[in-house]
């Protein structure tokens, strides 16, 4: 039976225009919704499922790795948000303040948190005393706001959904390794879990996040070769401490400052699954955090022992661990086939008279369009490898769509020609003057993305300067 594609043609062609192709996705696979405040969007059911399951799968990650979660009040007054001056001229013009309390003015403007270090900090400095008080390990899941000037479903909110981490530890060395243990869980699960390859690096000291002493990052590619990123994790060091007159009584019995890390992700995970996978039919969803795995389509089922017989292969997917739904409306196969392919669900399960004649079922891939017969009694079997192949295919085509499209360069000319062609990652070795990263945004339009971890070793000349040099970094258009 041909497929239904009044759907799909609401959907504007991946490559004749991106950034409609992606809004058309957001709003047809009904993840996001407008609101009358301009940057302000609803999370629709579907949607908000997504960010469930990356919580869930975050928050035991950070559990196991010693973290407990808290919650901070959503207001800072401005006298405590001044005491780290890098921090606050950093997000001075993303603050949105609360001038009232009722009919009454404030004498402190509130800021609705763009960040949370500074409270984290005036709560650490009532609670640290000691040696025997770290490392304190902290999360919180919430909302924080940022008054952007544009806006993008995902990407780019003025109020966005996130985590943040924030840690103290007694030493460098400990403060540190937190940072990096932080960096390589967001790492593997953006690769384990929602199959898209990272980089990761540290970034220069001009994109570094305000108040830092370093800050480290996870790099993607999406599939129109613009880069995104999708993780941070900072290391402080003992700035903040000291601002805000946080000390510990060490082994010694000297005061000393503690070093403190901040690490984070959010809702623009779900963006950068849009953009990696998605395709012209719609969403393309990893199957580990897929709301609905496998949706069963019963075929001419108002035949006899069909609605029967796709009930009971949707109970026996559900009692072995996987998310899956029927679809028993009064749409025509056809149509639910096209709706649950545009809403990105992994695998379609089919079932008809005839099927059930041969004891199979008919299983169709959402990422490679695949059909195949499975029998009855090898279903959940089937189930499991098939949603594992669909995992290393999602993520092995999106490495190869970063590879193809990452360039070595050596010169500006190269950096401007491959930016104004097709675009895609450049990768170069950088003097590490602060004049030469300004000269590849304004003469060749792209920022610099990250130092990867992994350094060649090998020498070479920075693309703006000619100068010889032998640190590795990625320039690239970022969302």
């Amino acid at each position: 039976m041909a497929q239904d594609k009044r759907q799909v043609d609401a959907i504007t062609a991946r490559d004749t225009d991106f950034a409609q192709w992606y809004t058309d996705v957001c709003k047809k696979a009904e993840l996001i919704d407008y609101t009358s405040v301009k940057g302000m969007f609803i999370y629709r059911p579907y949607g908000y499922a997504i960010w469930e399951n990356i919580q869930h799968t975050l928050d035991r990650r950070f559990k196991e790795t010693g973290h407990e979660n808290v919650y901070l009040p959503v207001l800072i007054p401005e006298s405590l948000l001044q005491k780290e001056k890098d921090h606050v001229e950093g997000f001075a013009p993303e603050c949105a303040w609360v001038t009232m309390g009722g009919n009454e003015k404030l004498e402190d403007r509130l800021c609705i948190r763009p960040t949370s270090e500074t409270l984290f900090c005036e709560h650490y400095a009532n609670i640290i005393h000691s040696w025997r008080d770290l490392p304190k390990l902290y999360n919180q899941w919430c909302s924080v706001l940022r008054w952007e000037k544009s806006s993008r479903p995902f990407l780019r909110h003025r109020e966005f959904l996130w985590q943040e981490g924030h840690t103290m530890h007694a030493t460098e060395e400990d403060a540190r390794e937190e940072t990096m243990r932080m960096l390589n869980v967001y790492a593997d699960f953006m690769e384990n879990v929602l199959a898209m390859p990272v980089i990761r690096g540290r970034k220069t000291e001009k994109e570094k996040f305000k108040g830092a002493v370093e800050t480290y990052t996870v790099e993607c590619m999406m599939h129109d070769h613009k880069a995104l990123q999708a993780g941070t994790s900072h290391y402080f060091g003992d700035g903040f401490a000291k601002a805000f007159g946080i000390s510990f009584a060490g082994k010694d019995n000297q005061p000393h400052a503690p070093h403190q890390t901040s690490w984070g992700v959010s809702t623009r995970m779900i963006g950068g699954i849009i953009m990696t996978h998605g395709d012209d039919n719609g969403l393309v969803l990893p199957p580990r955090v897929a709301p609905v795995q496998a949706v069963v389509i019963p075929v001419a089922q108002h035949k006899p022992g069909v609605l029967e017989a796709a009930a009971a292969l949707r109970d026996r997917l559900n009692a072995a661990g996987f998310r899956a739904k029927m679809d028993d409306s009064d749409n025509s196969p056809g149509w639910k086939f096209a709706e649950y392919e545009m809403k990105g669900v992994p695998l379609r399960v089919e079932i008809g008279p005839k099927d059930i004649e041969k004891g199979q079922c008919v299983i169709a891939r959402r990422d490679t369009g695949e059909k195949m017969f499975v029998s009855l009694t090898e279903l959940e079997e089937s189930v499991r490898k098939l949603l594992d192949a669909v995992h290393e295919n999602l993520y092995a085509m999106a490495l190869q769509n970063r590879e193809e499209n990452t360039f070595d360069i050596k010169t500006l000319e190269e950096a401007k020609a491959i930016t104004e062609g097709k675009g895609g990652l450049l990768r170069s070795k950088w003097c590490g003057d602060l004049a030469c990263e300004l000269a590849m945004k304004e003469q060749a339009g792209v920022s610099s993305r990250c130092m990867p971890l992994s350094q060649s070793g090998t020498e070479g000349v920075c693309p703006v300067c000619g100068k010889k040099c032998a640190t590795d970094i990625y320039w690239g258009v970022a969302y």
